[in-house]
């Protein structure tokens, strides 16, 4: 059976959710802290090309807010390097089962990876 990666931070509740929401249906599961390891480019780029930056980006978030960021318009590239060093700028957890994918506190999306997961 194959299991999610949810990347987030320690001391994010979403992120509690989403590892108790996969724990207690026992699917495996990998735990990326990002104030430890940065997302990788590509892994960032896989989410927004699914979503889009309006949806994996926390622009209500205090993070976004101190940075300026709300003020500012930025490429691609200086989004990817800011996210690098402050995750917080993103819409937390991003989950990843194989090719599916959830942003956010998405539970709709996370039973779905189950199903999937469950059928393998």
């Amino acid at each position: 059976m194959l299991g999610v990666q949810i990347f987030g931070v320690k001391n994010s509740q979403a992120a509690r959710a989403a590892e108790r929401f996969f724990k207690e249906r026992r699917i495996p599961l990998q735990i990326v802290d990002l104030k430890q390891r940065p997302l990788a480019p590509a892994e960032i780029r896989r989410f927004v090309d699914k979503f889009g930056w309006d949806a994996i980006l926390d622009r209500e978030g205090r993070s976004f807010s101190d940075a300026g960021l709300k003020y500012l318009k930025l490429s691609e590239t200086d989004f990817l390097a800011r996210i690098e060093k402050d995750p917080l700028l993103l819409h937390l957890p991003l989950v990843r089962a194989g090719k599916l994918l959830a942003a956010g506190k998405d539970e709709t999306a996370w039973k779905a990876m189950a199903e999937e997961l469950s059928r393998k």
